[in-house]
């Protein structure tokens, strides 16, 4: 039986997947790209460069089966980003 990983997060109810799943092996640079050319950065009101003091962050997260798209994506301060991974990981278990 392969490990499992039980992740639930503050806006999504998750189920039992592959530990080796990565949320890094589905993102897709396009997707960004799209994201970034639609929801410019708030600090400087670009749609390129750095976002200085804001992360891009995926409202359901990838790992809990949240889609990879624009519509899944906002603009998060450090801090909240930051807040939000805490309350996130304290639901991962092996």
């Amino acid at each position: 039986m392969p490990l499992a990983l039980l992740v639930c997060a503050t806006l999504a109810v998750c189920g039992v997947i592959p530990f080796s799943a990565s949320a890094s092996e589905h993102r897709s640079t396009l997707v960004k790209h799209e994201f970034r050319l639609t929801h410019p950065c708030p600090a400087t009101r670009l749609a390129t460069g750095a976002c200085p003091g804001y992360v891009k962050d995926h409202i359901v997260p990838l790992v809990c089966g949240g889609p990879d798209a624009p519509s899944n994506m906002q603009w998060q301060t450090i801090r909240d980003a930051k807040a939000k991974d805490k309350r996130e990981t304290k639901g991962y278990a092996r």
